[in-house]
């Protein structure tokens, strides 16, 4: 059963409600975790649905520690080859992050096109050798890499190339990659369509936010 959409959030904050002294990060008018989503093609501007739905599943779970979340800003277009502005807007944030924030813990994750904008931020070619030198990105600043606590993402293309994050490129032993069986987007001879429609539901929201909640 579907349930109703959840509204657009740029900050949920869970913290507030708690009696007691805040964490460090949320007293310096830092988040105590902040998620950085990319999208799918063709979605709106913001996190998407699946990420929305992940931030959804894990503010719960965190304990009372506020979470914010941030939608890269690129195209999300049909022209895959606008993926590397994706990139680029995660790294310059994610460095902004690290000055402003040094306490925020930081969790990646992406949907479809969106996995390979972090796929690229992994320096993992999202379409394997397909599409040249794309998966190139600006080097992440060593503050921000050291910030990085988990990545989540979905329907990721690489996965199909052999190349999942959970095992590959810079977040290797801190990511979950998920794919459902079938995904002719990520799963190797998929054909199912409908099977990359839903992973903002459960198991996948779920598992995904589990995973993310034992490293933050």
């Amino acid at each position: 059963m579907r349930r109703p959409a959840a509204a657009s959030l740029s900050v949920l904050s869970v913290s507030a409600l708690l009696a007691g002294p805040a964490p460090v990060a949320a007293a310096e008018g830092c988040p105590d975790v902040e998620l950085l989503f990319a999208r799918g093609t063709g979605e709106p501007p913001g996190p998407g649905r699946v990420g929305q739905a992940l931030a959804d599943t894990l503010a719960p779970m965190l304990g009372g520690r506020s979470l914010a979340v941030y939608g890269v800003n690129y195209p999300a277009s049909v022209n895959f080859l606008s993926t590397a502005s994706g990139a680029g807007d995660a790294e310059q944030h994610l460095a902004a992050i690290a000055t402003a924030c040094p306490a925020t813990q930081l969790v990646l994750g992406g949907f479809s096109q969106g996995a390979a904008v972090i796929s690229m931020l992994a320096g993992v070619p999202p379409l394997g050798n397909l599409v040249g030198n794309l998966g190139s990105a600006p080097p992440l600043p060593p503050e921000a890499a050291d910030q990085i606590a988990a990545v989540a993402v979905f329907g990721n293309p690489a996965h199909r190339f052999g190349t999942p994050l959970s095992t590959n490129g810079l977040f290797a032993g801190q990511a979950i990659d998920l794919c459902s069986p079938g995904d002719p987007i990520c799963y190797p001879g998929g054909r199912d369509r409908a099977a990359h429609n839903g992973y903002e539901f459960p198991p996948y929201n779920q598992q995904a936010a589990a995973f993310v909640a034992g490293r933050v």
